[in-house]
């Protein structure tokens, strides 16, 4: 790791750093909650932070680690787990982490908590990307990203054929995280046409109640891809707050 660079985000102190020769960042809240519980953001860090922010309040440290472009394979979850491995042995942050996927970040979030379940006290998802044949593949009925999923079969490793018959995707692979009783909360656009809800929460939704997990989804009508998070974060708060067994007030 090299030197640690102290900047401000959003009145917070933010700790810029790298870790395994990738760009993290750390925000430390004004006190830690007991525990010290921290979500950890997989994607677009600073993007409709109000969830983030309204959680930094409440003690919780935010995360993130630049892993862009690599679509949630197994390269990344690498990279991932050497940041969660510093941050709590150097930081000494909670064995139990929220995940906070946005967009493509659903590839990041389900994927590392599938190979970590034991690491994960909540998955918070906003619009995410379940499925890589939905977005970027665009093989239903989303817009999909030609560039993108391109990169994302060579990230993986994987032909054409092989892509489209790979079996652990987040809509496939969600057995782990239902044996280890992780809650999942996902807010999506009711009307998006990037990541259609149909091809990615839906599908999480109706597979992960079949397998006894916990699952809430608030549709908002009319919605596209974005805005993302909402408004008002407080049901993103209470989620949190109860995945970490933290009081509310």
């Amino acid at each position: 790791m090299n030197a640690v660079e102290t900047t401000d985000w959003n009145g917070f102190e933010q700790l810029n750093f790298t870790v395994d020769g990738r760009a993290c960042l750390l925000v430390q809240p004004r006190m830690a909650a007991p525990g010290r519980p921290w979500i950890w953001r997989t994607e677009f860090f600073g993007h409709e932070p109000q969830g983030d922010i309204a959680l930094l309040e409440k003690g919780f440290h935010a995360a993130y680690m630049d892993v862009q472009n690599l679509y949630g394979a197994p390269v990344a979850l690498d990279h991932l787990d050497r940041f969660y491995e510093h941050l709590t042995r150097e930081h000494g942050l909670s064995a139990r982490v929220v995940l906070e996927g946005f967009s493509r970040g659903g590839l990041f979030a389900f994927n590392w908590a599938a190979r970590h379940p034991e690491r994960v006290a909540g998955i918070y998802v906003d619009a995410p990307v379940c499925d890589f044949k939905s977005w970027p593949g665009g093989k239903g009925c989303g817009s999909g990203s030609p560039e993108d999923w391109e990169r994302c079969k060579q990230v993986y490793g994987l032909t054409e054929a092989q892509a489209l018959a790979y079996p652990l995707n987040p809509v496939d692979n969600l057995a782990p995280l239902a044996r280890a009783g992780i809650p999942i909360i996902s807010i999506c656009g009711a009307a998006d046409q990037v990541v259609p809800m149909a091809e990615n929460t839906d599908v999480v939704k109706e597979r992960y109640e079949k397998l006894g997990g916990a699952i809430q989804v608030i549709s908002k009508p009319g919605c596209d891809h974005h805005p993302h998070s909402l408004s008002d974060p407080a049901p993103i708060v209470a989620f949190a707050l109860a995945a970490c067994r933290l009081p509310r007030g």
